[in-house]
């Protein structure tokens, strides 16, 4: 039977990693999950995938709730709940894929086929990413980035105190994609894979 590999990626906002992990997805041959999640959420749950949305990787409401009875009043946590038991689920499935935020660097420690991937880049060339894809000023740019950045670092390190967002230690591999651009950093990246998986079998 194949060997599990499951590839959790961290990413700053504009550094290109949800495009990374949809190609080394791609190349492995393997499922690829970011919002997608949700879906999967929503359709066991019932509910309408859009409203799961609203609280997705969102850090507000973290601090204005209370817990009654151990249930949350964060629509944020409770949302966080249902897709982190979603990944362990297939995870101990002995499903093989790659997974963009949701903590997963985390949620999912234990398993052996867990590589934990960061995505950064020069902060020029996100800039200039998201002035393309999103048509925007260089000033709006540059706010977007730094609401983002700031919203996935309060999220992650809510949930994961023990594992900070960007910091180098809480990961197996951080990688600059503007030094090989999407492509190449992904080509790279599936190399590392490959090799993990070699040296596990």
């Amino acid at each position: 039977m194949e060997k599990q590999v499951i590839v959790a990626i961290g990413r700053q906002y504009g550094s290109g990693g949800n495009s990374i992990g949809k190609k080394i997805a791609e190349k492995l041959d393997i499922s690829f999950y970011d919002r997608n999640l949700l879906e999967e959420v929503a359709h066991v749950k019932n509910v309408d995938a859009e409203v799961l949305e609203r609280y997705d990787e969102k850090s507000h409401s973290l601090f204005f709730k209370r817990t009654v009875r151990g249930y949350s009043s964060s629509q944020v946590e409770n949302i966080a709940d249902l897709q982190f038991a979603l990944l362990r689920s297939k995870a101990a499935d002995d499903d093989s894929f790659v997974i963009c935020g949701r903590c997963a660097d985390t949620v999912l420690q234990g398993f052996p086929g867990l590589i934990r991937i960061f995505i950064r880049a020069d902060d020029d060339k996100r800039v200039q990413r998201i002035m393309n894809i999103r048509r925007m000023s260089e000033a709006e740019a540059k706010k977007t980035i730094a609401r983002h950045d700031k919203t996935r670092r309060i999220y992650h390190n809510h949930f994961c105190p023990n594992n900070r967002w960007g910091e180098s230690g809480s990961y197996d591999i951080v990688v600059n994609s503007s030094v090989l651009g999407i492509d190449g950093t992904a080509d790279m990246l599936v190399k590392y894979i490959e090799a993990f998986k070699a040296k596990a079998e």
